[in-house]
């Protein structure tokens, strides 16, 4: 009997929690417009991305052929990669409210490193 009074209240407290959970993942979700600035390396100097985050989780929003797969966790940090072909980037970093920043690097063909910024535009 206290077994399942145990559970009951476990239970209990992950569906209180559940929502808020849900809410931190979704105060991220919209259009984000994505500065990606090269640093070291023969890379372009400056692309611009629009990506899309729904629960968590980011892809690319343009017309292009780019391949955007990341998840930002409900405490805004960022983690994705971005690619074309065979070139990747590796990304790394933080949103906070409206804005985000983090670095990213290449893996595969040309080395390159630099840092993006972001701005939620929706």
């Amino acid at each position: 009997m206290r077994t399942m009074t145990w559970l009951g209240a476990v239970a209990c407290a992950a569906s209180l929690l559940a929502p808020d959970a849900q809410a931190q993942t979704k105060r991220f979700d919209g259009r984000w417009s994505v500065e990606v600035v090269t640093e070291q390396g023969a890379c372009d100097r400056a692309y611009r991305y629009s990506v899309i985050v729904e629960n968590g989780r980011a892809r690319y929003g343009g017309p292009e052929q780019f391949n955007v797969n990341g998840q930002v966790r409900p405490n805004g940090s960022v983690t994705a990669s971005i690619s074309r072909g065979q070139d990747r980037a590796n990304v790394t970093g933080r949103l906070e409210g409206n804005w985000g920043r983090g670095t990213w690097n290449t893996s595969g063909g040309r080395a390159c490193s630099g840092s993006w910024n972001a701005e939620k535009r929706g």
